[in-house]
């Protein structure tokens, strides 16, 4: 696994995270007591949880990075 591990992700910082080949950009909105997190999309605006981005498991690509923008 490569990039960051879930708990360095802070609130209102924006993120990349790769899966399955697949590229999601997100801005944290919120962290959850649970340890799951409530991330907007930065290009479509949708509410998601960052739980369900790996539902299906992490693929040998998975990968979360930082954005610099």
């Amino acid at each position: 696994m490569k990039g960051l591990s879930f708990d360095v992700l802070r609130t209102a910082k924006k993120y990349k995270l790769i899966n399955y080949g697949e590229r999601h950009d997100f801005v944290i909105e919120d962290i959850l007591a649970n340890g799951d997190f409530r991330v907007k999309d930065i290009h479509t605006l949708e509410r998601y949880l960052l739980k369900d981005l790996i539902r299906y498991g992490k693929g040998p690509d998975f990968e979360i990075r930082e954005l610099d923008f």
